[in-house]
């Protein structure tokens, strides 16, 4: 079916959420708690837009709003400019220091929040999206806790998590750059635990932890005895590739 976004015709599928037919056509609408791998979230309200069915407008939340007819979009009006900016004024008044919603704020011509006052280092938007992927990588180490203006995400009793592999899955979804990672050496440190990272067997790069190769093992049934990061993972299928078909892969 057609659906007209901001003036362009736009085909769809049924039960696509518009946020995928928009980044399909190339049409901007801004977005921080979603992800393509873990879709659904739909908790920073940052991707509203308006629709218009049989003449009627309503404001819809477009990562999770599926197409079921024509419709018409508009992802900048007057009504969702003036929205998306108070919810840019509240994210900005929790993490005033973050360097991401500070972009959205100039953006947005969003001045410094005066009204409302949080820590100046805080920089969780209490999406969820960290604790989402971590839930779908099966673990569950962490977990939003506590209510109000105590509430934050943390490992059960913000103690090194003993389920927790080192996976770095939480901070690499996490949209403002709030969960600390760091690597030195052979060693990865997250949510207050240090984990030693094996190296690759063949260009002997540390880019993985011991838990994470247990669980690969024992969860999900890996027999792959080589220890091999992306990049060289990359280089022996390409290898096989041409050897099987003659061509180099692209």
């Amino acid at each position: 079916m057609n659906i007209t976004i901001d003036g362009k015709i736009c085909q769809a599928e049924a039960g696509e959420f518009l946020l995928a037919v928009a980044q399909r056509n190339n049409i901007y609408i801004p977005t921080l708690c979603h992800s393509d791998a873990l879709p659904g979230q739909a908790s920073c309200r940052l991707c509203i837009v308006e629709v218009v069915e049989n003449g009627q407008h309503k404001v819809v939340t477009s990562c999770v709003y599926p197409v079921t007819k024509e419709v018409e979009v508009i992802t900048n009006s007057a009504k969702i400019f003036a929205m998306r900016k108070t919810i840019i004024m509240l994210l900005s008044a929790r993490v005033p220091g973050n360097e991401q919603i500070n972009k959205l704020r100039e953006e947005y011509s969003v001045p410094k929040p005066t009204r409302f006052t949080s820590a100046v280092d805080e920089q969780c938007i209490l999406c969820g999206l960290c604790v989402k992927a971590c839930e779908t990588v099966g673990l569950a180490a962490i977990s939003t806790i506590s209510r109000g203006i105590t509430k934050k995400v943390a490992t059960p009793y913000d103690e090194p998590s003993e389920t927790c592999m080192g996976c770095g899955a939480c901070a690499q979804v996490c949209p403002t750059g709030a969960i600390a990672i760091s690597e030195e050496s052979k060693y990865r440190t997250i949510w207050n635990k240090r984990f030693e990272l094996i190296n690759c067997k063949e260009c002997g790069k540390h880019f993985i932890t011991k838990e994470q190769i247990e669980y690969m093992r024992t969860k999900l049934g890996s027999t792959d005895d080589e220890i091999l990061c992306e990049s060289c993972k990359r280089t022996h299928i390409f290898k096989k590739f041409k050897d099987l078909y003659g061509v180099a892969a692209k």
